[in-house]
């Protein structure tokens, strides 16, 4: 049964929705809509105040269907560039301060949301007696365009204004704003490694399937390729940009020339991501995110056959592009933490029901929420035994909360690899 619960912030009096032991609110601005003149531009924070009814999901980012939808299956939400908001998940809105566990999700920065079925806090907060927060943040040309002269990474500063907000705010939420965990997977995990290589306003992450083996771009990799994207969708530059509608800018990621150019560049990374603009990310990223792995305690997870949940991924370089691109480098953080000071943790998903998708990318994330009832019809997970998954969804949440609450997971640190099946 769905009942209403309240939450008083400063900003005023939230509504939310409890279903049997946790409350949830949705879709709470933490930044103004990004919108007009603030098309491309970096974050404003909210103002907003009286009474805000927290009950209905918001829209995820404009974005077009992921190309990992083959592994996971594909999800339905309503799309609106009024998305810079975040949903709370929390055993109740008192006075207690409870571990906080801030959500960013993956897609390659240009897909995904924050709070969908897929990622619901409910149960993670129930077991832990934890606070979790799901971010939106803007994607693809939106969040990440690169044009020299204006403000790079605007999508890196949407995530870090969410941050700002949970910080000022989730103490009236139940949450203590001292106990912050980052959480991030794919995308997700590398934009946490690039806050930890500027200001971070965070002690604790976790960090799943970070690909940070393809690096991030420069400022001319990245500029060149915006400047293709622009003309694909009829703009000479940010200004008349600004003014496409938004479905343009969406289809120009898939003209035949943005096509080329991607492909031209031979690094197989995605369209969008963090640009090394020497402003907002060092243009020298190598010594900064070596430095950046000494700034939190850090739980790092990968998964044995990463590569496999891609088109044409399973091939016979899947084992040494996984390696590669997400193994090696994950291991390697973990093992700069440690030599830092830090507490690093390693762990590894080795689950693998299918021949199609062994162990691919995204398979750990519904035993990390429990949320396989979200995940039945993936392709990915297609006949895993129910006993099997359930037994792995309550040892991955048991050392993900442990960690979260400032504990240990029940294995050794890194360097040891913990084999989760």
């Amino acid at each position: 049964m769905t009942d209403t619960v309240q939450a008083r912030l400063r900003a005023g009096m939230l509504t939310g929705s409890r279903d049997g032991g946790v409350c949830r609110f949705s879709a709470i601005p933490y930044a103004a809509p990004p919108v007009g003149p603030l098309r491309f531009a970096p974050p404003e924070p909210a103002r907003w105040s009286g009474p805000r009814d927290a009950t209905r999901p918001g829209c995820v980012a404009p974005q077009l269907p992921s190309r990992l939808r083959g592994a996971m299956g594909d999800f339905q939400a309503p799309q609106d560039e009024d998305c810079l908001h975040l949903t709370v998940w929390t055993p109740a809105a008192d006075a207690r301060r409870r571990p906080v566990v801030v959500w960013l999700h993956g897609g390659a920065w240009q897909s995904g949301g924050g709070a969908l079925d897929w990622y619901d806090g409910a149960r993670l907060a129930a077991r832990g007696d934890l606070v979790v927060v799901a971010v939106n943040y803007r994607l693809a040309a939106l969040g990440w365009l690169h044009v020299p002269g204006q403000t790079a990474n605007v999508g890196l500063l949407d995530q870090e204004c969410a941050i700002d907000w949970v910080l000022d705010n989730i103490q009236d939420l139940g949450g203590d704003p001292a106990r912050v965990t980052l959480m991030g997977q794919s995308a997700g995990a590398s934009s946490i490694c690039a806050m930890l290589a500027r200001r971070p306003r965070f002690g604790r992450a976790i960090l799943q399937s970070a690909a940070l083996g393809r690096g991030f771009r420069d400022s001319a990799q990245a500029a060149a390729l915006g400047q293709v994207l622009l003309d694909a969708a009829g703009a000479n530059d940010l200004e008349q940009a600004r003014a496409l509608p938004v479905e343009r800018l969406l289809a120009a990621q898939q003209a035949p020339q943005v096509v080329a150019a991607l492909q031209s560049e031979g690094s197989r990374r995605s369209l969008f991501g963090p640009v090394l603009d020497g402003q907002v990310l060092p243009v020298d990223i190598v010594p900064a995110l070596t430095a950046a792995a000494g700034r939190a305690d850090v739980l790092v997870s990968y998964t044995r056959d990463e590569m496999a949940a891609f088109p044409d991924g399973d091939g016979p370089d899947c084992a040494l592009a996984s390696e590669a691109v997400f193994g090696a480098p994950s291991r390697q953080w973990a093992v700069d933490a440690a030599a830092q000071g830090r507490q690093a943790w390693l762990a590894r998903f080795d689950v693998a029901p299918t021949v199609r998708f062994q162990a691919c990318h995204c398979i750990e994330l519904p035993f990390v929420f429990d949320t396989l009832d979200a995940f039945a019809t993936a392709p990915m997970l297609r006949g895993l035994p129910p006993t099997q998954a359930a037994a792995l969804a309550r040892a991955t949440q048991h050392a993900w909360i442990a960690f979260m609450r400032g504990e240990a997971p029940a294995w050794p640190p890194a360097p040891h690899l913990q084999v989760l099946a």
